[in-house]
């Protein structure tokens, strides 16, 4: 009986050290981003405003972004388009429309093929006039 729970105990441990070793080597797409959030502070009134928000692919596999979209309509993204490989970089551009004046505070999601899911990004200050 002894030896039976200590060969299954040790069939439990091989096992179990596999499925870690596999989830960890395939890693898949990551974003690593150098920011995430940028903060104007105080601009013009009509004066459009634009953050770049820069990326690396510190994954196994090549990234693409799907779609990236601002909150409303005065939030418009552009981004790197087709497969980013491993160990390259990529961007995405906000760019805010200063229409209104008073404070803001906008996301852009950005949605990849990482396993992670969407990551939003974030852009705010005042428009004074």
């Amino acid at each position: 009986m002894k030896k039976y729970l200590a060969f299954l105990t040790l069939a439990i441990a091989i096992v179990s050290f596999n499925f870690t070793t596999i989830e960890n080597s395939n890693v898949g797409a990551v974003m690593s981003w150098n920011l995430t959030e940028y903060d104007f502070g105080q601009i013009e009134l009509n004066r459009p405003v634009t953050a770049d928000f820069k990326f690396q692919n510190s994954g196994t596999t090549p990234l693409v972004i799907v779609s990236a979209q601002g909150s409303c309509g005065c939030t418009v993204a552009e981004y790197t388009k087709g497969e980013i490989l491993p160990g390259e970089f990529g961007e995405v551009t906000a760019t805010y429309n200063a229409a209104k004046v008073g404070v803001f505070n906008k996301a852009v999601t950005v949605n990849a093929n990482t396993a992670n899911g969407p990551i939003t990004l974030r852009v705010k200050g005042e428009v004074v006039n």
